[in-house]
């Protein structure tokens, strides 16, 4: 539960106790991580539901993705912009991560979030046709699935020697990611078969294992790219790792039965 607060304290803008970070401590928040997804992502969630007994149309969905960049201090898009702007560079690998490293968004940036932005909010709408749980159960799956990435990657390594990704980079045991792997598909499946019954629970377990293995492809290409990981290359991971399993739920859903 401490290891969660901190997370929480991190990772989002919600309260928690300002806690002193070192590498023990890092490996327990990654081990955390992905249930720091499931907390932010089921309060979008709510949002997306409550919402949603209007029938208003693409407006739930909407709102559902902006309560969760809004939770999380847009954190994670922030470093798909930075990770979009370092590799649209095409510069080495040192060039690269200069780029990431300044303050502003370059056009690479701009139109990586969008496209990202615009992916989850067409799949929630697109779900939203399918059942009252199905947008609300893949927001909140989706949130936890995408960090799930994150904690494999962890126990990779770092591009820099220093800063806020090096920190928590090398320090999730393999132990620890089987286990967060298992936990999270479960809880995936479950709030599967609160969306759709059975099929929905086969759906969103196949959807979880399909974003975990597009963010594992994405870690190996940063990994060539830029020598290992940065927080930038995480948050990258995290946006991944949402859209892919809400962009394969919202097509499983419109196949017909």
């Amino acid at each position: 539960m401490r290891a969660l607060l901190a997370a929480l304290g991190t990772f989002t803008v919600l309260p928690a106790p300002h806690t002193e970070i070192d590498r023990d401590g890092a490996g327990r928040m990654m081990a955390a991580l992905p249930w720091v997804g499931l907390v932010v992502g089921g309060l979008a969630a709510l949002v997306v539901w409550l919402t949603g007994l209007t029938g208003a149309g693409w407006l739930p969905a909407v709102l559902g993705v902006a309560a969760l960049a809004v939770l999380t201090g847009a954190l994670h898009l922030d470093g798909v912009a930075d990770t979009a702007d370092g590799l649209g560079s095409r510069r080495p690998a040192v060039e690269a991560l200069a780029v990431m490293r300044r303050s502003d968004i370059g056009p690479m940036g701009v139109v990586t979030v969008l496209f990202v932005l615009l992916l989850d909010v067409a799949a929630l709408a697109s779900l939203a046709g399918s059942s009252q749980w199905a947008a609300p159960s893949a927001l909140a799956a989706a949130a936890m699935v995408g960090r799930l990435g994150v904690v494999h990657a962890s126990g990779g390594t770092a591009a820099r020697s220093g800063g806020f990704g090096a920190l928590f980079t090398g320090v999730t045991s393999p132990a620890a990611a089987v286990t967060n792997t298992v936990a999270v598909l479960l809880v995936s499946a479950a709030a599967g078969l609160l969306a759709d019954g059975w099929r929905g629970a086969a759906v969103f377990a196949g959807s979880a294992v399909a974003a975990l293995a597009a963010a594992w492809l994405w870690h190996r290409h940063l990994d060539r790219r830029l020598g290992g990981m940065t927080g930038d290359t995480f948050g990258s991971l995290v946006e991944l790792g949402q859209a892919v399993f809400l962009v394969l739920t919202a097509l499983a859903a419109a196949i017909p039965r």
